[in-house]
Parts: structure tokens; C-alpha cells; sequence
């Protein structure tokens, strides 16, 4: 219909005519409340924002010359992270002439990766920058397996501490 026999019609009705599509031939048009339009795309929107999923990227440093008991609890950590949701950035930081050694740096992030596989996957493979080889891991949407270094315990707190479910423990009667 013509623009100014639409526009008549929602005058008429107390309403808007809203251009819909205006690339269409012709454009399409409805009549309704432009304001309560607006207010519910905004909702729209605010819930489409609230049901995506923001990852955090957290970084955890090593040293080529690690110590098994170091590397051990900087995986625990790693672990923490991943059950939390967050993503990993693994860094090695090399000094002075370390650097020349770049393949302990990787030996020890392809451990890593292999540890974290149950609970993560590579996003970004181990790449020398600089002084820095890194590589990022991301949560799997579903473990695998258990963590490999967190205790039971450990496993069942939040990033806070708390504990989130605690597991009955059978009583002797």
C-alpha cells in the first residue's frame, strides 16, 4: 500500500508505522508501539548477553628448571582454573641464555597439555615470543576424566573455597 495511506492507518490507531525491512522491494512495515518495540529488542538483548558465556584467561608461569613438586602444584592450580571456566595461558619465561634451550620450554608445555588433557583442550599451540613461549588452553565443555592432580576434596570447592557438594561418607551402625 502507499506510505501515506500506512501512515493514516496508524495515525488512526494511536500507534507507529515501523519500517521493518527497508532494503526489501517494496520495504516492509508494520503499525504498533515503536517505544514497547525498542523496550523489548533491549530485553532481548540483555537476555541473549547474560546467557553468553565469558571466559576469563588466566595465566599460569613456569620456569624451564621447574621442580616436579613445583610444576605439581602450578598444575593444581591450572586445574582449579579450568573447573572454574576460566581459560589458561601456560607460560614459560626463559633468562639470559636459558632461551638457546627453547625445547625444555616446549617438553614442559607439551607435559602440561597432556596433564590438562582430561579437563581442557589446545586452543593455541606452545610459540616462542621473545623471552616467553606460551600456549593456551581452553575448558572442554564436558571432562573427560577426573583432574589429575586435585585431591577429591580439593575438586569439590569453588574458586572461593568453599565447598560446593560434599560426598557421604558411609557410617558404620
Amino acid at each position: 500500500m502507499p506510505t501515506e495511506e500506512a501512515m493514516d492507518r496508524a495515525r488512526a490507531a494511536g500507534l507507529d508505522l515501523i519500517e521493518i525491512s527497508p532494503n526489501a522491494q517494496p520495504p516492509v512495515c508494520k503499525i504498533g508501539d515503536f517505544g514497547r518495540m525498542k523496550y523489548e529488542l533491549s530485553k532481548k538483548e540483555k537476555d541473549a548477553r547474560k546467557k553468553q558465556k565469558n571466559f576469563e584467561l588466566r595465566e599460569v608461569k613456569l620456569r624451564p628448571k621447574i621442580d616436579v613438586h613445583d610444576y605439581e602444584t602450578k598444575a593444581r592450580m591450572a586445574e582449579r582454573l579450568l573447573l572454574d571456566g576460566s581459560k589458561i595461558k601456560v607460560t614459560i619465561m626463559f633468562r639470559g641464555r636459558e632461551v638457546t634451550y627453547a625445547n625444555f620450554g616446549k617438553n614442559l608445555l607439551d607435559r602440561m597439555a597432556t596433564d590438562m588433557d582430561p579437563l581442557a583442550i589446545i586452543e593455541r599451540e606452545a610459540k616462542l615470543e621473545g623471552r616467553n613461549m606460551f600456549m593456551i588452553l581452553a575448558p572442554r565443555t564436558s571432562p573427560l576424566g577426573p583432574a589429575k592432580f586435585l585431591t577429591q576434596h580439593e575438586a569439590e570447592k569453588d574458586h572461593k573455597g568453599h565447598v560446593v557438594a560434599k560426598t557421604e561418607e558411609p557410617t558404620n551402625a
